[in-house]
């Protein structure tokens, strides 16, 4: 039976392919065989009568109890494998009778196994039958999500990634995300992400944006070559462990970055700013088109995607100075409802990387953020800018952003440049 190989091999192995199990390239992922969960039973007393049988006395099951502890004495004659209930067994199980079933092919397993019990003594029918309920129909799984900010560890596991594939976690962390951007009122992205995936419309899209998430806070590594990984997707710092931030904290730390880069863009009078927005006045376009026109980069893939990979990277090498795991959860941070996002963003403000971000965004606003085809550029500027174009794009901005940080205050330069360092290797 399928739980005697679980038990012999142990999870994430035995769930693998009768194929993939012989090729011997998993066998790395071959862990002790545990059940954590409890077989539940119930001792018969001499006066338990089921269907007008008792337990003979001579298969009674006897328990004493001598101050805090309690012990279980068996009938000697169970000791014989061949041992049979004279008339009613003495035992009554109420959960776990498939695992018993399982452990009777004793060939399949080697060595011996314990398994974990609740015993019960003198229990009756119904209330076993509210037991069987309690345990078996009315638990509901919780949210996959929700266990990977639960146990944030899991994360980061290998042996879960090569076995289901850590996309369950950072495929749905990132479209959640999304949909907080999209979602919250206060969030420079509210209505402005193509959530359909309509031609034509002047917004990045959603399938955008969950790579882009993807390729940055939630990714877990870039090779072994570049060691810089996701502040939300991987190990970092001295103790080499998760950042357990919850789904409200992440979504209040990529709205913030983006709160605070408009406003710094909206702050902003140097020339590229003022070319697009005489040509998009904000009365036509609806906002600053600086920061969300047609022909600034903070509205295209490209930008959406540089300018979070910088700000990760940012705080990925200077995890320890901005003692990221300082940042409290909030008591509505388990998903991503209003509130929680709003706890977040007001409590993230008061954090040494929510400062941190602010002056990075601030630093960022007075980059030309001008796309290759908008007015006002000369020659050589329109065949720079043309580099951020296509699949390239993504590392050239991405570079760019940083060699303009380097040239910023102090801490902001040491970090983009220990983090061009890094990418030089």
């Amino acid at each position: 039976m399928e739980i005697a190989q679980f038990v012999r091999r142990g999870y994430p192995w035995s769930s693998l392919s009768k194929t993939k199990q012989r090729s011997g390239d998993f066998d790395d992922l071959i862990k002790p065989g545990w059940l954590p969960t409890a077989l539940v039973v119930n001792i018969l007393t001499p006066k338990d009568d089921r269907q007008g049988e008792t337990v003979a006395q001579s298969d009674l099951i006897s328990i004493s109890d001598a101050e805090t502890l309690s012990t279980i004495h068996l009938p000697a004659t169970t000791s014989d494998v061949r041992w049979t209930p004279t008339k009613l067994p003495p035992i009554e199980i109420i959960d776990g009778q498939h695992r018993l079933w399982a452990f009777e092919e004793t060939s399949e397993l080697d060595g011996e196994f314990e398994l974990p019990v609740v015993a019960f003594y003198g229990l009756d029918i119904s209330w076993q039958a509210y037991l069987f309920y309690v345990i078996n129909i009315k638990p509901k799984k919780i949210n996959t999500s929700l266990a990977y900010d639960l146990y944030p560890l899991l994360r980061t596991e290998d042996w879960l990634d090569r076995v289901e594939g850590l996309p369950v976690y950072r495929e749905t962390r990132a479209q959640e995300l999304t949909e907080a951007l999209w979602s919250y009122a206060d969030s420079p992205w509210h209505d402005r992400i193509d959530m359909l995936g309509e031609g034509g419309r002047q917004a990045v899209s959603q399938a955008a944006w969950i790579r882009s998430l993807t390729a940055t806070f939630i990714k877990s590594w870039e090779g072994r070559r570049v060691q810089i990984g996701g502040l939300f997707g991987s190990r970092m710092g001295e103790e080499n462990a998760v950042l357990p931030w919850t789904r409200a904290q992440q979504a209040a730390f990529v709205i913030h970055l983006w709160s605070e880069l408009e406003v710094a863009i909206g702050d902003c009078d140097a020339e590229w700013a003022e070319v697009l927005r005489e040509a998009e006045p904000e009365e036509v376009l609806g906002g600053d088109a600086a920061f969300r026109g047609s022909k600034t980069l903070p509205n295209t893939d490209q930008g959406v995607r540089a300018i979070m990979a910088v700000v990760n990277d940012l705080c990925w090498v200077r995890s320890e100075a901005l003692n990221l795991r300082a940042w409290p959860e909030g008591a509505f941070s388990d998903g991503t409802s209003t509130i929680g996002i709003g706890d977040s963003l007001k409590s993230l403000k008061k954090q040494d990387v929510g400062v941190f971000v602010a002056d990075v965004m601030r630093s960022l606003a007075s980059y030309d953020f001008r796309t290759y085809s908008a007015p006002g550029l000369n020659e050589e500027q329109r065949n720079s800018k043309a580099r951020f174009r296509g699949g390239t794009g993504y590392r050239e901005l991405r570079r760019d952003l940083l060699l303009w940080l380097a040239e910023s205050t102090d801490e902001i330069s040491e970090a983009a440049n220990d983090v061009l360092e890094i990418l030089e290797r």
